[in-house]
């Protein structure tokens, strides 16, 4: 087990490098640079000034040298300063977002993996019942519909005409001077509507995967070998049939990781909530180089670990594989 992680270890890192090298060299070469944002409008800006913006900021160098110069201090995990107004350090920006952006999701995952799950493994064990038509429907609604046209919908809906649901922020005004309950139900009434829109538009995915899997385990023999010794049919499915089939859904889960991520920039900008989906939309239009530049690292790791775990997933699942 322990040689198979570390090939796997070796693996991402090279990726990891990969990746930071294509990006870096994909996000300078987009049109527009930073110092854009301060020159368009000013119209005292002058081809001098702009060229003292560019060596304050680096960005005279040769683009290969720059990308050492951000691979030698991302080793020292430093992702330079923002290059917008507040010239803050871009780690410092990203770390007061990121537990917002994490929390949303990690209880966005937990909740799809409960909720499809079960869903895929009734519609396998009863196919085009009732019961299969109506949960496959409703998914594939949500799978249909646009994220971004859903949050707004149920804004008006909840948020306008009913008011009964905030529309925006992670807190009400006076969250500070509540209690611990109430600051509990606060923030739960805040993030319910972030967090159903992604699970809901996640789940046909997932659900149908999950149906398919689980469908061809149990037309193997060994189920039908399992069944004719007579045992119980929940022992048949749950035990036998459910384990096979989960394999593929745990690198779904791994790999669903950066979608989860991206998609928070959507809703973290419709719901105004301040994440770091919320701060890539922000740095993306104003050039900022660092700080997409960090958040592109930062959903990499993820995305490398998501992988990491999936495999791990798959080895605990299947010992067969340890020995590959």
């Amino acid at each position: 087990m322990l040689n198979y992680l570390s090939k796997k270890a070796a693996e991402l890192l090279i990726t990891f490098f990969g990746i930071t090298l294509v990006s870096f060299f994909l996000i300078n070469l987009a049109p527009g640079k930073p110092t854009d944002v301060v020159s368009d409008l000013n119209p005292r800006m002058t081809p001098e000034i702009r060229a003292i913006y560019e060596k304050q900021w680096g960005l005279d160098k040769p683009l290969h040298i720059r990308y050492f110069i951000w691979l030698k201090n991302f080793s020292k995990f430093d992702f330079g300063n923002s290059f917008s107004s507040d010239s803050r350090p871009v780690w410092d920006k990203i770390r007061e977002r990121l537990p917002i952006t994490i929390l949303i999701n990690a209880i966005s995952m937990f909740l799809i993996f409960l909720i499809a799950v079960p869903i895929g493994i009734h519609s396998a064990v009863k196919p085009n019942s009732l019961s299969d038509k109506v949960t496959t429907f409703g998914v594939f609604v949500g799978f249909a519909m646009p994220v971004f046209w859903l949050a707004l919908i149920l804004q008006l809906i909840f948020g306008v005409w009913l008011n009964v649901l905030p529309v925006s922020g992670i807190k009400s005004l006076n969250y500070e001077n509540l209690s611990f309950i109430h600051k509990f139900f606060d923030s739960t009434r805040h993030l319910f509507l972030p967090i159903f829109i992604t699970v809901f538009g996640s789940l046909a995915g997932l659900s149908r995967y999950m149906r398919s899997q689980m469908q061809e385990a149990l037309s193997q023999e060994y189920i039908v070998t399992a069944r004719a010794k007579g045992l119980p049919e929940k022992v048949v499915i749950y035990k036998h049939a459910l384990r096979n089939a989960i394999l593929p859904i745990i690198t779904i889960l791994g790999l669903s990781v950066p979608g989860l991520i991206s998609g928070s920039v959507i809703f973290e900008t419709i719901f105004a909530i301040p994440g770091v989906g919320q701060l890539l939309y922000s740095a993306a239009m104003a050039r900022d180089i660092n700080v997409i530049m960090a958040e592109v690292v930062i959903v990499s790791i993820l995305t490398l670990i998501g992988n990491l775990l999936a495999d791990i997933g798959y080895a605990l699942a299947d010992p067969r594989i340890r020995v590959k």
